[in-house]
């Protein structure tokens, strides 16, 4: 009796996490006007841009600090829409899952063209943002909780740590001083 019991709590609670981790994975981590702004963004470092953009804006809700910005909200309303709403669990792993979109597409324009010089410039873009953001979660992964948010922290940990391992590889950053004698 005992062993049904504990398979039976087992169960319950493996099929619990499935379906928390199951609910991040369908949910779109980009608002149908950053989607829009990603395809506009054709050029690789405009595209960073974007994306780094919008982890601003999930980092915005996520310390509560869109209030104190209303002025610059109403202006980027117009374009970037509305901000993303959702659980912490989610805007992190939102985050998690644009950073890897960004990867994705510095690693496609490197598979093409792996001379492209836009391919560093985006890179440090990125991993400059990525301190930025760490620095600003590592408070909150520490406060986790659930299994989601759990999860949530550990993807953006791995994102984060490729993105920055990648760009501790990128040669020296010539002087834009030299270039200009």
């Amino acid at each position: 009796m005992m062993p049904r019991i504990f398979l039976l709590v087992l169960l319950v609670l493996g099929s619990s996490f499935v379906s928390q981790a199951s609910t991040l994975q369908s949910r779109d981590h980009l608002t149908p006007q950053e989607v829009d702004l990603v395809k506009e963004a054709q050029v690789l470092d405009k595209r960073i841009d974007v994306f780094i953009k919008a982890t601003e804006r999930r980092l915005m809700v996520i310390n509560g600090s869109a209030a104190g910005n209303a002025k610059q909200l109403k202006k980027d309303s117009e374009r970037w829409g509305e901000l993303p709403t959702g659980s912490r669990a989610e805007l992190v792993s939102d985050i998690a899952r644009i950073l890897d979109e960004a990867i994705t597409n510095i690693d496609d324009v490197s598979a093409r063209d792996e001379r492209n010089p836009l391919i560093p410039k985006s890179l440090r873009k990125l991993a400059q943002a990525v301190n930025s953001i760490m620095s600003q979660l590592k408070p909150l992964s520490v406060e986790a909780k659930s299994d989601a948010e759990i999860a949530s922290f550990e993807l953006l940990n791995e994102d984060a740590q490729s993105i920055l391992e990648a760009a501790t590889k990128l040669p020296a950053e010539a002087e834009k001083k030299a270039k200009k004698n």
